[in-house]
């Protein structure tokens, strides 16, 4: 049957293993380190992978294919789960982090893995009723209690508008809209392409229709707080 499906460029994939993440019917799984569409029949045509691909990687397409199958996706569902990591990787698998002691001003305060907004998930157990921490990559090196005043407490989100080359506000959105998140607080450096993260957040916060209270913390290169708002 002719119908609408999804389509991966595995030229702009990255293998960040987010839309994998999303697909909530198992039809994408990673394997040499990119996306492919596994089972034709699990795709429901919906597209919630689509927001979840930082590159831009997954499109619709319409063509051949075989019809969507919900009862072949609720029996795969009902079996047990194997475990599986994005992009076969251990440093992408998601993970929270249990610190035994958070004595000391030099235990780092992390709570979870990933933190690149690139590879995070979008559905995480971590993010519901959260408080969000979106940050320049710079902030933690040029403040130096970074982990006490910035990570304690937060679920924290990393990224560099200027290496990364990617708008992260399709991310963001897809994380406020699927999950029960409480505040953000954005670290950004003074210089102007960090604003590139600020404006991300605040298109995504303006996208996902939600009231989130939101404070922007700008901080200099030599590591002074210069303004909170």
């Amino acid at each position: 049957m002719i119908r609408k499906i999804i389509r991966i460029d595995q030229e702009k994939c990255n293998g960040c293993g987010a839309c994998a993440a999303a697909c909530h019917e198992g039809a994408i799984e990673m394997a040499d380190g990119r996306a492919r569409l596994a089972r034709e029949d699990y795709c429901d045509g919906l597209g919630d992978c689509l927001p979840a691909c930082p590159t831009g990687a997954i499109t619709f397409e319409e063509r051949e294919a075989p019809a969507y199958d919900e009862a072949a996706v609720l029996a795969s569902k009902a079996r047990p789960a194997k475990q599986k990591l994005p992009c076969g990787c251990p440093g992408t698998q998601s993970r929270s982090i249990k610190r035994a002691s958070l004595e000391g001003a030099a235990v780092g305060r992390l709570s979870q893995w990933p933190v690149q907004i690139k590879l995070v998930p979008i559905n995480a157990p971590y993010f519901n009723g959260a408080k969000l921490l979106v940050a320049a990559d710079c902030t933690a090196y040029a403040y130096g209690n970074f982990h006490n005043d910035f990570i304690r407490e937060h679920i924290t989100l990393i990224g560099c508008p200027k290496l990364d080359e990617c708008d992260y506000a399709e991310k963001l959105t897809a994380i406020l809209v699927n999950n029960d998140i409480k505040s953000i607080m954005v670290a950004r450096m003074e210089v102007p392409c960090c604003g590139g993260i600020e404006n991300a957040v605040k298109r995504a916060l303006n996208a996902s229709g939600k009231s989130i209270p939101c404070r922007i913390v700008t901080i200099s290169a030599d590591g002074r707080i210069l303004n909170s708002k």
